[in-house]
């Protein structure tokens, strides 16, 4: 048999190149009309997941709402694990509901707050349901009151308050007398009562298992804390509870390094840092993989003036101080930018800034009596020359003489009584002159001696009333009357140069300087003097402030080479310890104190300036306030007054108009010398999205914005459109 084959057709070799051609046309035709039907009807938006590390300097301790005044990295982590009954809202600056709804009486003195359904503690489980009920919120404030409450400073915020329950779900607070910043209270964080059950309250800052495993009703639970060879780790996992708005992150990790090197050297594995420090040119010291955000606190650094010393009791002193006071020279060099004039800082003080004006600081000086010394010896000077030149006696201020000799002094026979005498040596008749009296006074001791230095000389009556006096300053060396003389001189340009109409003729006591005792010309390189009072004691002051921070000890030198050029001494004191610090600061022992307070979100002043914040001194250590704020030991009835008003009312016109005259009251005091507000900087990886600072009334604040932060992202189709819609859109030529 024979096979056939049939023949097989194939296409020319140009019309498969120009069929491959279409079809790689078409493919890209079709990504391209994807890529822009995509862009056109989809966004893009957050996506849950991902966990975000954040690096911080500290030290960890125990993890309770109730002891995280003075740890902010811990202040951190509980602002996520804990939730108080209300919350602030920086981007609003209120205080708005979290765990309860709130009711106030119209005389701010009745809080009435009712839980939310359905809020569960971290621990809560099918098997054991553990929920936030009013004897939780009971428990996390009457254990504040408990007089064996280990934290003082927060059982003040609580006293003389009434606290009760009024139904299964509302709690009633009642307060002695109105105070309209109680809100701000309640956003501490509300502890589980069963947790701290069998524990008394003396020790109950010692619950080490609940410290270091808390448990809240916050947006995060803790999970573990790992000791690593870098840092301390504590890992928050996000719960899901479907009373809360969600949140993006699914973990929040915190790394607490030793010291900012260490956090350096584990920097690409953080995705935030907080309170990156700034080099000597006030830029931050973070990688560029980071973008930074500047913020500041209502806080406020300032020098306060212990009222209670007589030196500082004179308002002039204190107001030649404050005008004596460069503050854009002293923030420039810390990198600050920041001027604040007042502890107020609510107000507006667009109408009131503060001026440096060192010539209206001299006025000051002078109008409270503080003279630079070379102002009291030319003063001398003058009153000695104008005793030398009117009435009987007439004589050079400075002589030469060695031992031995005598000083003749002569005078007119018709202004004086036969019998008179000089420093009691009889005159006589002038032996060549008619109606001329002589006298010669003696320098080898005995009746009217002139001593080496400054000599009185008096004109007595027979019946030992004075008619006159002079003074002479004498000397036996030539180099030291040479330079009396020079001194005779310039008072003699300083008197011409009262009249002088061109100031580059005038002499004026800043163009002189004392040197062993007299004047000369000033030099550029010649130190300022320090200013002496009426009776000879130095304007010397001692100014106390701490170690932490470093600034301090910076700014408190820029303050004395600010003041030293007005003639002030100032001696910087800072003690080795915190404990000691803490101890002169509760003392008062201070002239000065460089600090800095914080106002938090309520920008309530009453603390801080009113007269019950003034430290009693009876000498007993044991009498000492931790609560007592007011540093200066400010006491004004007036300003009392315009506080209290500040406090209690809720009327916001008649609170500005309160705030506008304690302002006022304040600024013509001088209780202190406000300086600047200081700023800070987070930082954070560009991946990090969402991330929105506000006005912070604290560190831990930026976390209440973290529902807003995200890492993932997901692509979704706008309302209204999703594949389906691809055909019409492509023939809508869009």
């Amino acid at each position: 048999m024979h096979s056939f084959s049939r023949p097989v057709f194939k296409a020319p070799r140009w019309e498969r190149i120009v069929l491959l051609v279409c079809i790689v046309a078409f493919l890209i035709s079709a990504l391209i009309l994807t890529q822009r039907f995509i862009a056109a009807n989809t966004i893009l938006r957050p996506a849950p997941g991902g966990t975000y590390i954040e690096g911080s300097v500290g030290e960890i301790q125990q993890l309770i709402p109730w002891f995280t005044v003075t740890n902010d990295v811990n202040r951190d982590i509980v602002s996520l694990v804990f939730s108080g009954l209300l919350k602030y809202n920086p981007e609003t600056q209120k205080i708005e509901e979290d765990l309860a709804t709130l009711e106030v009486s119209p005389d701010n003195r009745i809080y009435t707050l009712t839980l939310k359904e359905g809020i569960a503690w971290h621990d809560s489980t099918p098997e054991d349901p553990h929920y936030l009920t009013p004897e939780d919120v009971l428990f996390t404030f009457q254990t504040i009151q408990d007089p064996q409450f280990p934290n003082t400073l927060l059982r003040q915020n609580f006293l003389g308050i009434d606290i009760e329950q009024i139904n299964e779900r509302t709690v009633r607070f009642r307060l002695e007398e109105p105070y309209s910043f109680f809100t701000s209270n309640l956003t501490l964080g509300i502890l589980p009562k069963r947790s701290f059950e069998g524990i008394p309250v003396a020790k109950i800052d010692q619950a080490l298992d609940f410290g270091f495993h808390p448990i809240g009703t916050g947006p995060y639970a803790f999970r573990s804390l790992i000791q690593t060879e870098l840092s301390t780790e504590i890992t928050l996992e996000r719960l899901d509870q479907s009373t809360d708005t969600p949140y993006n992150l699914s973990r929040v990790i915190f790394r607490v390094f030793p010291d900012y090197s260490t956090l350096l050297s584990d920097i690409r594995n953080l995705n935030g840092v907080r309170l990156v420090p700034r080099n000597d040119d006030g830029k931050p010291i973070i990688p560029r993989m980071f973008q930074t955000v500047d913020y500041t606190l209502p806080q406020y650094v300032a020098l306060f003036f212990n009222l209670d010393r007589p030196i500082l009791q004179d308002q002039k002193l204190r107001l030649g101080l404050q005008l004596g006071t460069n503050k854009q020279a002293l923030v420039e060099g810390i990198g600050e930018s920041l001027i604040v004039d007042t502890p107020l800082m609510e107000i507006d003080l667009a109408d009131w800034r503060y001026q440096f004006d060192p010539n209206a600081a001299r006025g000051a000086f002078f109008e409270s009596n503080w003279h630079l010394p070379e102002k009291v010896r030319l003063q001398r000077l003058l009153e000695i020359r104008e005793a030398n030149t009117v009435g009987s006696l007439s004589i050079d201020p400075i002589v030469l003489l060695d031992t031995g000799a005598v000083l003749t002094i002569t005078g007119s026979m018709l202004q004086v009584a036969s019998g008179a005498t000089v420093n009691g040596l009889p005159v006589v008749q002038h032996p060549t002159a008619t109606g001329a009296w002589i006298v010669n006074l003696p320098t080898h001791g005995g009746t009217g001696s002139l001593l080496l230095g400054l000599n009185m000389i008096q004109l007595q009556n027979p019946n030992g009333s004075i008619l006159d006096s002079a003074y002479v300053w004498r000397t036996n060396k030539p180099a030291l009357y040479r330079k009396a003389a020079e001194e005779q001189q310039l008072v003699d340009l300083f008197i011409q140069s009262r009249d002088a109409v061109d100031s580059e003729n005038k002499l004026t006591v800043e163009d002189l300087y004392i040197e062993n005792g007299m004047l000369r010309r000033r030099l550029s390189t010649d130190p300022q003097d320090i200013r002496v009072n009426n009776n000879g004691e130095k304007l010397s002051l001692v100014l106390l402030t701490s170690d932490a921070p470093s600034q301090y000890r910076h700014i408190a030198e820029v303050i004395r080479d600010q003041w030293a050029q007005l003639g002030v001494h100032v001696g910087i004191e800072v003690p080795a310890t915190r404990e000691d610090f803490e101890k002169k600061l509760l003392a008062r022992e201070y002239d000065i104190l460089l600090f800095g307070q914080s106002l938090l979100d309520n920008l309530d002043s009453y603390p801080y300036w009113h007269s019950s914040g003034v430290q009693k001194l009876t000498g007993e250590r044991n009498d000492l306030r931790l609560d007592a704020y007011n540093l200066s030991q400010y006491s004004s009835l007036k300003a009392d007054t315009l506080l209290e008003v500040i406090r209690q009312t809720s009327d916001e016109e008649e609170r500005d108009t309160a705030l506008n005259e304690l302002r006022d009251i304040i600024r013509q005091d001088v209780p202190a010398v406000f300086l600047y507000a200081p700023q800070y900087t987070f930082a954070y990886t560009r991946n990090l999205q969402g991330v929105v600072i506000g006005n912070l009334s604290l560190h831990s604040d930026r976390f209440l914005t973290l529902r807003n932060w995200f890492l993932k992202q997901e692509r979704v189709f706008k309302p209204g459109k999703s594949w389906f819609s691809f055909i019409p859109w492509l023939f809508r030529g869009s």
